[in-house]
């Protein structure tokens, strides 16, 4: 029985490395944009990461869908409405911290720190000795790694050695220890672009590479790239990756396609925070926050309205809204919307009619579309308001 154990063994293992062969063993290819300067600085500014997290939507069911885990167990509670509450600010937290943002850096370059030379070690030994310390609880980019070299000299361990030390001792689950194959090889990351697989792509790259990594830098960049040229923004919407995705975009000056995204979906008040984000960035010397401060006015925060939504679900079913809610709800905006639109569609075509917009045919006819929509809702909303005798707040 055991020998036919090994002869399956042996079969499995020729046709895995027949599987292998099959795939091209070209690398990935390299990325066309890159950042030309350390870009930490602005995407770690306060107003920045404010810009990019309101970019990002708060959308609860996208958050918090169903997904592939090994214990997919429900609990059932019962909770007064204290309780639910207090469950809802909780839902609200832990939804904006699996939306936080991995950091874009500069990339790190590896640099030779020798500690000490000692010729009277030489030939000594006939391999490297590495040296980690294994406190517990350092942070690993605090964790000192060395190496005694055969020559005698001891030094800093390089990037890489540091990395897969850190992982040998403390390993962080998902990452390995090489390289991954949708990584090595081009066909194989060609592959999961095509099926617009972006969210587990950068989530993949996210746990198998470091933010100062090149690999990080290059794979990361080629997904953003791709996906300007799908248009699948959508996918990425209201995950912790669309934030870094609109900030590359900004910082390359290729936000257009993006933009009309935004505005074909109506959602203006993200693409006024493209654009100022793009104005800041650059350093364009364009006015953009009293803008922004009319319309965060009119619209409430991101965690007011994922409150909001949530509460909506307390409500019972002899509990009817008022005329004016059912109204609202029925067009879909209020009376603050419209005011927060045409405040956005200025900007927006102020931005259009500028140099810095590249595809403005495409972005005019989003706009002009949206506008004739825009109008035929508030001929409506006006219309059910009058009809109903309710008064103009």
């Amino acid at each position: 029985m055991s020998l036919l154990r090994y002869v399956r063994r042996l079969n499995a293992l020729q046709g895995h490395q027949h599987c292998r062969r099959e795939v091209s063993s070209a690398p990935a290819k390299s990325a066309t944009l890159k950042y030309d300067q350390d870009p930490q600085p602005l995407f770690t500014d306060s107003e920045t990461q404010r810009l990019l997290q309101s970019m990002t939507q708060l959308q609860l069911d996208k958050v918090f869908r169903k997904r592939t885990v090994k214990d997919n167990r429900s609990e059932t509670k019962f909770m007064t409405n204290e309780q639910l509450e207090t469950e809802f600010l909780q839902i609200i937290e832990k939804a904006k911290h699996l939306l936080k943002m991995p950091p874009i850096v500069k990339i790190k370059q590896d640099t030779e720190r020798i500690i000490a030379k000692d010729p009277a070690l030489k030939d000594f030994a006939t391999t490297k000795y590495v040296f980690t310390d294994i406190t517990f609880g350092l942070p690993h980019s605090e964790r000192k790694v060395v190496v005694r070299e055969t020559d005698g000299t001891l030094a800093y361990a390089s990037l890489d050695t540091t990395k897969r030390m850190n992982q040998l001792y403390f390993p962080l689950e998902g990452r390995k220890s090489y390289t991954p194959r949708m990584f090595a090889y081009e066909e194989l990351l060609h592959k999961c672009l095509e099926e617009h697989k972006y969210e587990f792509v950068l989530d993949r790259l996210t746990v198998q590479y470091e933010p100062y990594e090149t690999e990080f830098h290059n794979l990361s960049a080629r997904v953003f790239e791709h996906l300007n040229e799908s248009k699948q923004f959508d996918l990425l919407r209201s995950t912790r990756h669309f934030g870094p995705m609109a900030f590359f975009y900004a910082w390359h000056r290729c936000i257009d396609d993006l933009l009309y995204d935004m505005i074909r979906r109506d959602y203006l008040h993200n693409a006024v925070e493209l654009i100022a984000l793009t104005y800041k960035i650059h350093k364009i010397p364009v006015e953009y926050t009293e803008t922004l401060a009319k319309l965060e006015a009119l619209h409430p925060t991101p965690d007011v309205s994922a409150l909001s939504e949530l509460r909506g679900f307390l409500r019972r079913p002899e509990e009817k809204q008022g005329i004016e809610q059912e109204i609202q709800t029925a067009i879909g905006k209020t009376e603050q919307d419209f005011a927060a639109d045409d405040i956005s569609l200025k900007f927006i075509e102020e931005y259009i009619a500028s140099e810095h917009s590249l595809k403005k045919v495409q972005l005019e006819l989003a706009v002009q579309t949206l506008k004739e929509i825009n109008l035929e809702k508030l001929q409506l909303f006006q219309g059910l308001k009058k009809a109903h005798g309710v008064q103009a707040s």
